[in-house]
């Protein structure tokens, strides 16, 4: 308990509120060309080194518990204290999903807020790899990541980019290494699949599904956006009919690829996707959609093929085919293989089904922790709240970012 007391007295004693505002404004300064403004920087500084000096002396490990008062909230650093407690050791590498988790369309105006990088920054200099893990295109994910966090630390070797949800890896300063296709490795039947429908889904979509969706410019998934502002009332009806819309033609394109010729491929197809995820059995049901499950059962055949293909559902904001061999776990494994991480101990943050995978395979490997924001979906946030209950706020992921720093220099004190 002597850490806990130490804790209790740094917080009860020392107005770490004041130190916190001194720190995050030195932080976060504006670069500015102002000498004035450099003046009340400086000041800002000297004050903040003052407050720490007096943390410095006043605790045996005064620098640990200096920085941990100026980083960290009372309730963060006692949430650090309950992991370090808990697992033994802090966080070796990041794993980070970006919309809805970083960046927030509603709480931070769908950019990742100044310290939130920051503190990925200080991450970065302490020697923690960086995985973004996302659906996103690689070249969306390579322009927001080197505008925020930086050309150097972009190309540093230290951070991993997996895309499209696994179907591709990007590590820059890595040789042969640094791009991966996981998509080349799939068997030519599986590719002839998606080949068929990334080539008819805007055509023989109909109009109203070609006026309001476009398709993702993704080098592998198949993946509908709206057209309209996500979360909004048009973006979920038009993803809604994208859903049922995909579900079809892959049944049609999966069919072809294997002669299986049957009437009812479709029906059967989407009552192997409804079986397999409740909220598109919704979809479907709200649409008209749903099968008549007096049908026969599906052929052995036709569920081979669709167990290793993807369906997913994101309500007012996409509709997507992928492969089920390659997810965002398989991607963040072969990201860890190229950073050189042997043992990780990561914390994973994301919000969806998909960064919900991630996070049950560190849970079963006793590879990390996971967050995900309030607003996440329920398997992730009932995910979450079974293991160490860290939800966050909408748009503040740098919350559960300041309890990981503070796990780490709790965990150097051994």
């Amino acid at each position: 308990m002597e850490r806990y007391d130490l804790v209790y007295r740094l917080y009860d004693e020392y107005d770490t509120k004041t130190l916190r505002e001194y720190q995050e404004f030195v932080d976060v300064f504006p670069a500015v060309d102002s000498r004035v403004a450099l003046e009340h920087w400086q000041e800002a500084t000297e004050e903040l080194e003052g407050r720490k000096d007096e943390i410095r002396s006043a605790f045996a490990s005064g620098e640990t518990f200096a920085e941990i008062a100026a980083r960290a909230t009372r309730d963060q650093a006692f949430t650090a204290l309950d992991l370090e407690a808990k697992y033994g050791r802090g966080v070796n590498v990041l794993v980070l999903d970006v919309d809805e988790t970083l960046r927030s369309a509603g709480g931070t105006d769908n950019e990742i807020p100044r310290e939130t990088l920051h503190v990925l920054t200080e991450f970065h200099e302490a020697g923690v790899p960086i995985v973004i893990c996302t659906g996103q295109t690689l070249e969306n994910v390579k322009g927001f990541a080197i505008q925020g966090l930086g050309s150097e630390i972009v190309h540093s070797g230290e951070l991993s980019i997996v895309y499209e949800a696994g179907t591709g890896v990007f590590t820059p300063g890595h040789g042969a290494e640094t791009k991966q296709l996981l998509y080349e490795e799939l068997d030519e039947e599986i590719r002839e699949v998606f080949d068929d429908l990334r080539t008819r889904v805007l055509p023989e979509a109909p109009d109203g599904l070609r006026r309001g969706c476009h398709l993702q410019g993704n080098e592998f998934n198949v993946t509908m956006k709206p057209n309209y502002e996500t979360g909004s009332t048009d973006a979920r009806e038009i993803i809604d009919d994208a859903l049922v819309y995909l579900i079809d033609l892959l049944a049609d394109a999966v069919g072809e690829a294997i002669g299986f010729d049957g009437e009812a491929i479709r029906d059967r197809t989407r009552a192997f996707y409804a079986d397999q995820d409740p909220e598109i059995r919704t979809v479907l049901e709200e649409e008209g959609a749903y099968p008549d499950r007096d049908e026969e059962a599906i052929p052995d055949e036709l569920a081979g093929v669709l167990e290793r293909i993807d369906v997913a559902y994101y309500e007012a904001d996409a509709a997507e085919i992928g492969s089920l061999e390659l997810n965002k776990v398989v991607g963040v494994e072969r990201a860890l293989e190229v950073l050189g991480v042997e043992d990780p101990f990561a914390l994973v943050m994301g919000d969806s089904k998909s960064d919900r995978r991630v996070m049950e395979w560190v849970a079963e490997n006793d590879a990390g922790i996971a967050a995900a924001p309030e607003h996440a979906s329920q398997d992730t946030l009932e995910h979450v709240l079974r293991t160490d209950e860290l939800v966050f706020d909408r748009g503040k992921s740098v919350d559960v970012l300041r309890t990981a720093y503070a796990l780490n220099r709790l965990a150097r004190l051994g």
